[in-house]
C-alpha cells in the first residue's frame, strides 16, 4: 500500500471521531468545522468528506441541528451533539485511547 493511501486509510478511520470531538466542543456550522480540521496536521479535510458526515450523523440522531443568522452572508446551520451523539462521543474516545496507548506500545514508543 502506498504511503499516501496508507494515510488517508489512517485519517478516514479517525475523521469521525475528530468530527464528533470538534462538535462536543461547542455547536458549529460547517464551514466552521472544516477550517478547524484544516489546521490539524493529518486531518486536513475538505467539504466534500465533512458535510456528508454530518448528513449521516444527523440521521442517526447523533447530532441536532439549529439555524443561525450570520454576521456575513446567509443563515448558518449549527450542529449540536445529542444524548446519542455525547454517548458515541463517549464511546470513540474511549476506544481510540485504548487503540493509541497500544498502538505506541507496539511501536516502541510507550512502556512494554
Amino acid at each position: 500500500m502506498a504511503a499516501d493511501t496508507t494515510g488517508t486509510q489512517l485519517r478516514r478511520g479517525a475523521l469521525e471521531l475528530a468530527v464528533l470531538a470538534v462538535i462536543g466542543r461547542a455547536p458549529s456550522y460547517g464551514g466552521e468545522i472544516v477550517e478547524t480540521l484544516a489546521g490539524l496536521p493529518g486531518l486536513d479535510t475538505g467539504a466534500g468528506t465533512v458535510y456528508p458526515l454530518l448528513s449521516r450523523f444527523h440521521r442517526a440522531g447523533w447530532v441536532e441541528t439549529t439555524w443561525q443568522e450570520s454576521p456575513a452572508g446567509p443563515p448558518r446551520k449549527y450542529y449540536a451533539l445529542s444524548r446519542a451523539g455525547r454517548a458515541q462521543l463517549r464511546g470513540r474516545t474511549e476506544a481510540w485511547r485504548q487503540l493509541a496507548g497500544t498502538m505506541t506500545t507496539l511501536l516502541g514508543e510507550g512502556r512494554p
